[in-house]
């Protein structure tokens, strides 16, 4: 009996859990092969990591489940919020100004 879905998660990267949902709604419902083609020609910064965990997730399907990766959807893909690094920016007079570094878990599940 061959499982439905598949997923991978990538943890703790240093992104911006809103700068990444931007490109995951692009490829949310789409085709494996669809999905790779156009995370491989979208400009942004995201797309690596994104690109890196699909590819985990449709090996993932392909070795421990023996699905085809032709047939395989981006069933759902989303990224939820990490813990966010704090920083401080030195000011004038002794100020500080403070950075926030945020950072999130990317899930995507193929099916």
């Amino acid at each position: 009996m061959q499982k439905t879905k598949v997923q991978a998660t990538g943890k703790y990267l240093r992104l911006s859990p809103l700068k990444v949902r931007r490109v995951l709604d692009q490829i949310r419902g789409k085709s494996y092969q669809e999905a790779t083609m156009i995370l491989n020609f979208m400009p942004y910064r995201p797309c690596k990591p994104i690109l890196k965990i699909m590819k985990s997730a449709a090996s993932n399907a392909e070795h421990n489940d023996g699905m085809n990766k032709s047939t395989l959807i981006v069933k759902s893909a989303y990224a939820d919020e990490g813990p966010t690094m704090k920083r401080f920016q030195p000011r004038a007079q002794g100020r500080a100004y403070p950075i926030h570094k945020p950072t999130c878990h990317i899930t995507i599940v193929l099916g």
